[in-house]
């Protein structure tokens, strides 16, 4: 189910690509909760030795799944949002001890309240009564061993799973687990080679660790804009970064602007830029559409690949940039399939590509 479209403009797609995992968290983490409570409940009582449960009611158990989602949700925010900037400059396995502690005293937290809220409103018993039955439970070993094992794990699962799709793009993680382009696939895209304008020089001058910061810096800057516009971002390569996006009239319009964004993104930071670096970046571009061929690669490092002669004709068009002095060049297949007005793109005649048999239109964007 969507959000209506005023809503989710109000948010950018990593903004919103965070909440849905929050929710999937919240979701997950309720059922999971639920389900072993109801299973709990099922047995005889005398194999639930110290336990204040007695009573399986559907408002017990609607309880219950009120308050497992509303801390879900809690801590689905805690991991996706404050953490991660709390712990955004520490190593990956301090992180993950650290946000696994943090989630085990919530978690705690959360059994507390379903504890007395269940004691009180089913059982009838007072609050002081509930705090020593809670205390009696706390303490059984069978509650330590058991219970908050069982979400030390699920904690761990879901840290792993969260890494796991951060490192793709997202979506990809998604089609890997499902397994969709364990066959490949042809499918007919939009691809978009684009990478930094006079590298070299500025390499030079910056000295490599200074660039690598630099280099980060920009490719966080286009990033951001290039998945605000549903670009998925195949890979980066250095200073270059290949998009892709699934051919349709509407997404050729959602390519450009991406290119637009892009580079207000750079400007919006370029005195940022010119105060660190001393350099304001440029960047130029090449597309193409065509048929390309998606599969899964690799054996011990899985990833989506895409290949084909769309793939290497974007990337000479790329190069072209720097040879015919234009940041941004299209082929004649993708200006044909875009409504751009006429002062929007130049002809620069037919060109030779190398390695292809015939020549090649290419058009300047005036964007």
């Amino acid at each position: 189910m969507s959000l209506p479209l005023n809503i989710t403009k109000r948010f950018s797609i990593i903004t919103r690509y965070r909440y849905k995992w929050v929710l999937i968290i919240a979701v997950a983490w309720t059922l999971i909760d639920v389900v072993g409570w109801v299973r709990f409940m099922s047995r005889p009582y005398n194999e639930r030795p110290d336990s204040v449960y007695v009573f399986l009611t559907p408002g017990a158990v609607i309880f219950r799944a009120i308050v497992d989602f509303a801390m879900g949700i809690f801590m689905g925010n805690l991991l996706i949002f404050r953490l991660r900037k709390m712990f955004r400059n520490y190593s990956m396995l301090l992180t993950f001890i650290a946000k696994t502690i943090i989630l085990i005293v919530a978690s705690f937290f959360m059994n507390f309240i379903v504890h007395i809220c269940y004691s009180i409103f089913t059982l009838h018993v007072s609050f002081a009564q509930s705090l020593l039955n809670f205390q009696g439970e706390v303490l059984h070993r069978a509650w330590i061993f058991d219970k908050m094992s069982n979400w030390l794990v699920i904690f761990i699962v879901t840290q792993l799973l969260i890494e796991i799709n951060e490192k793709y793009s997202p979506g990809v993680f998604v089609d890997i687990l499902l397994g969709r382009y364990i066959t490949p696939r042809i499918e007919k895209r939009i691809i978009m080679f684009l990478d930094l304008k006079d590298s070299t020089p500025i390499a030079e001058q910056l000295g490599h660790q200074q660039y690598f910061l630099f280099i980060r810096d920009f490719i966080a800057g286009i990033s951001m804009a290039l998945l605000e516009n549903e670009g998925r971002i195949y890979q980066y390569v250095g200073d270059e970064v290949v998009v892709s996006w699934k051919y349709s009239e509407a997404n050729t319009k959602t390519c450009i602007n991406a290119v637009i964004a892009a580079r207000r993104a750079i400007q919006k930071r370029s005195e940022d830029f010119r105060r660190k670096y001393g350099v304001i970046p440029e960047f130029k571009v090449g597309i193409h559409l065509g048929d390309v061929t998606v599969g899964e690669i690799g054996i011990i490092k899985k990833d989506l690949a895409m290949s084909g002669d769309t793939m290497n004709t974007t990337a000479r068009i790329r190069t072209a940039c720097t040879e015919l002095n234009h940041k941004f060049i299209a082929s004649k297949d993708f200006i044909e399939n875009i409504d751009l007005k006429d002062w929007q793109a130049e002809s620069l005649g037919e060109f030779e590509m190398k390695g292809k048999s015939s020549s090649i239109e290419l058009f300047a964007l005036k964007i």
